[in-house]
């Protein structure tokens, strides 16, 4: 089952004729989560393919425009596609309050029910959990409230080896326990040990999205290890003193994070329009990490299974 992040929209405040206001898709086991809603993002979802009555949940990381003003219009077209599931949106207190004015100043009301949850503290904070994965919420620094999120695949059971089925004759009803760690006692009363009959599953993934936000010691910890990093890259570091006074970060504030976080790989985005060459920022990121990636409308990051073979979870 996939676990993979498409871009939508990649730019700051001012939008491009090629780069649109912050917005991402991520798929993780079949669980679609919209990441910010900048304008234009249903036009972003029609685009790529991907169906907008699947999402479930949606994250809005603060209320600036260009990470929501797309929300009322993707909410009005899933009502007129008369969408019945609920949806759930983790979004800063106030949400709800531009939500009611607007439908109720057009005299409108949704066909399905929408859960808001409000964020809130600066700390890690598990805000959704099921038995596949589990999403968090973590305090940025802006210049109003902001959140980051992350996302973490749960450990799956051990994989039982078709092989050791077919030479204990084990039966249907024990594989559960089995694929959760337990010996087998075969019908003589021989225990074979779980080692033998079952082989570890992949690695946990993960994915962290970080969006503005200017750099402080703290956010290293929150973001700690992940395969997957998100994180913003407004100016190049020559304009620093603009990146804090707009309490942003810079390419290689980002690349920074990402050492410190011991991240696998980073994503840059939210780029200022001043910026035609956005391999200008990359390189001032590599600078201090290396594997290091611009988010390009339309690119989907797949992250890859991870055995314990191959890496130590």
């Amino acid at each position: 089952m996939p676990f993979e992040v498409t871009i939508l929209g990649s730019s700051s405040a001012t939008p491009t004729s090629t780069r649109y206001p912050s917005a991402q898709l991520v798929n993780l086991l079949g669980r679609f989560f919209l990441i910010d809603c900048g304008e234009g993002t249903q036009i972003q979802l029609r685009r790529y393919g991907i169906k907008i009555q699947k999402i479930q949940f949606i994250c809005i990381s603060h209320l600036h425009g260009d990470h929501y003003l797309g929300l009322i219009g993707l909410l009005s077209t899933m009502s007129l596609l008369n969408r019945k599931k609920e949806l759930t949106i983790y979004a800063p207190k106030g949400i709800s309050q531009i939500l009611d004015l607007h439908f109720k100043l057009s005299y409108s009301e949704l066909s399905f029910k929408v859960k808001v949850v409000p964020l809130q503290g600066s700390n890690l904070n598990k805000i959704f959990e099921d038995e596949a994965c589990e999403l968090f919420s973590f305090g940025l620094k802006h210049r109003v409230p902001c959140w980051g999120f992350k996302l973490i695949e749960k450990k799956r059971p051990r994989k039982l080896l078709k092989s050791a089925i077919t030479k204990y004759n084990i039966p249907l009803k024990v594989f559960e326990s089995i694929k959760l760690g337990k010996d087998y006692c075969t019908e003589k009363n021989k225990i074979i040990q779980n080692k033998f009959l079952t082989i570890d599953s992949y690695c946990p993934r993960s994915y962290a999205y970080c969006s503005d936000t200017m750099y402080f010691n703290n956010i290293a910890q929150f973001i700690n290890g992940v395969d997957l990093l998100y994180h913003e890259a407004t100016f190049h570091s020559n304009m620093i003193d603009k990146a804090k006074s707009t309490f942003h970060s810079t390419a290689l504030e980002a690349g920074l994070v990402a050492q410190k976080g011991n991240v696998k790989k980073l994503i840059l985005g939210h780029f200022s329009s001043r910026y035609k060459d956005l391999n200008l920022l990359k390189n001032d990121a590599a600078k201090k990490f290396s594997n290091v990636h611009l988010a390009i409308e339309g690119s989907v990051w797949k992250i890859k299974k991870i055995f314990n073979n191959e890496n130590n979870c």
